[in-house]
């Protein structure tokens, strides 16, 4: 029998705020445990909530941005359940008037352009945090109280190369807002997965798996995969499966069982009693509205749009605002009419110099745009090689000297005159008869080792594509 595989994704962002949801606790990461609570966030009787009013205005910002209907009243319910982790033993969350509803995301997975319906985007406190020792487990309520979007999918996602896909879209979009940091490995951003398989062509769903502990977007991807083939062989085999909670383990590359899957009525929801319903005027609406930035989808459009750029390029570009901004910036600096060169440096050379330096963005790279743009200048020009301009970029990055002072200081200008190239091709050619031999009998490839023996002869300097055609002319004819 086939299957349909069927995902719905369940994204927790911290919002970014100076202090907590409800209390005025600050939300600084990284500080000592238990160092940043007070009786409000820490569960304390006869403790009241006020609710933080820039939670509201980030929310409505991510709300508005994902297309979303914005609820004409709202409010807060508590979702009851025990854990050392949440010391109130309830969770202040909203229900079934959630802030907002019926948005969407579009994004494009193998060659195919597809809308991915957004359920709900709805406000909640963050639980602390547990952390397990050999012996033990100790409790950090620093995390408690932290302001939480919940972002909600439909189950419109139908592999996991699809969900991989939403989730970069969605953090591009969260990024551009400036509403949290979108950091996965502090926490500020988490995503559950909901997975179920159903026969092609039914419209009954199958029993659904949630997947949790997937701390990249790679381990989503990768658990989905792995979860849809488990579900896929307990069925084939006739195999009875049951709605649970499963984690992912990345050492081992499977899902483990972890717990039977809590439905609605099991958290026993209902109004919190300490916080008033509350109406979002349309004045406020529209101030937000207004607020928002230019986005990735429409930043790339006008990329691909006013710079002549292939959409492949565009959406590299544009996929983290902070680069976007210094990509423009290059761009704009860079004198030639055609933009491609200084754009397949910042998707190629710089992006490279970006992750094996393990920085996180390509503008953390502090190379100044004019820089940049004199560097493809001297590659496009021919006056340094593609090589020696890779590693000016290298030591311009370490040292922060110019391009122009490297070149000179190293001495990497082009060899391109004619004669001095020549003399280089002629002792090449003596040194290497076999492989000129070699040429002369139809190996073609052998041209490119004598531009290599011209180029290690010069130091690097030499100018490649005339070398070449210096070589090719004197076999050729010879």
């Amino acid at each position: 029998m086939k299957y349909e595989i069927v995902i719905g994704l369940e994204v927790h962002l911290h919002l970014a705020t100076r202090t907590k949801i409800f209390c005025g606790c600050p939300t600084e990461f990284g500080k000592e445990p238990n160092t940043q609570v007070c009786p409000v966030c820490l569960g304390f009787p006869g403790s009241l909530p006020v609710l933080n009013s820039k939670v509201i205005e980030h929310a409505l910002k991510v709300a508005l941005a994902l297309k979303c209907r914005i609820q004409d009243s709202t409010k807060f319910d508590r979702k009851n359940y025990f854990y050392p982790d949440l010391p109130k033993a309830y969770q202040i969350s909203q229900y079934d008037l959630p802030l907002s509803r019926q948005g969407y995301i579009e994004i494009s997975a193998g060659g195919i352009r597809k809308r991915i319906g957004i359920r709900r985007v709805h406000i909640e406190e963050d639980a602390g945090k547990l952390i397990h020792r050999a012996d033990k487990s100790l409790v950090d309520f620093n995390r408690a109280g932290v302001p939480l979007l919940e972002i909600v999918s439909e189950p419109d996602i139908n592999s996991p190369e699809e969900a991989h896909e939403y989730l970069k879209v969605l953090k591009g979009i969260l990024s551009y807002l400036d509403v949290s940091d979108c950091d996965m490995e502090k926490g500020s951003l988490r995503c559950d997965a909901n997975i179920s398989l159903k026969s092609a062509g039914s419209k009954e769903l199958g029993i659904k798996t949630e997947l949790k502990n997937m701390n990249s977007f790679k381990n989503v991807k990768d658990a989905l995969a792995f979860e849809a083939g488990r579900q896929r062989e307990a069925l084939s085999s006739g195999e009875k499966l049951v709605q649970e909670t499963r984690l992912w383990e990345p050492k081992s590359g499977k899902t483990i069982s972890m717990r039977t899957k809590e439905e609605a009525q099991d958290y026993r929801y209902f109004p919190e009693p300490d916080l008033p319903p509350f109406i979002i005027t349309a004045p406020k609406i529209e101030e937000i509205r207004k607020s928002i930035p230019e986005l990735p989808r429409q930043k790339m459009s006008r990329f691909i749009k006013n710079y002549r750029l292939s959409e492949y390029d565009a959406k590299i570009l544009t996929y983290s605002k902070k680069d976007a901004l210094y990509a423009e910036e290059c761009i704009e600096v860079y004198a030639n009419k055609d933009k491609k060169p200084i754009v397949n440096w910042l998707i190629g050379p710089l992006l490279s110099e970006a992750n094996n330096r393990k920085l996180r963005a390509v503008s953390d790279l502090k190379v100044p745009a004019k820089e940049l743009a004199e560097l493809v200048g001297f590659v496009e020009r021919q006056e340094i090689s593609n090589l020696s301009a890779k590693l000016v970029l290298a030591e311009m990055i370490d040292t922060g000297n110019s391009v122009a002072n490297i070149i000179k200081e190293k001495n990497l200008i082009q060899i391109s005159d004619t004669a001095s190239l020549e003399k280089h091709v002629e002792e090449v050619i003596k040194e290497n008869t076999k492989s000129v031999s070699d040429y002369k009998q139809g190996k073609a490839n052998v041209l490119m080792f004598l531009v290599g023996q011209v180029m290690k002869r010069s130091q690097g300097r030499a100018n490649p594509k005339m070398v070449q055609q210096i070589l090719k002319r004197r076999l050729d004819n010879a």
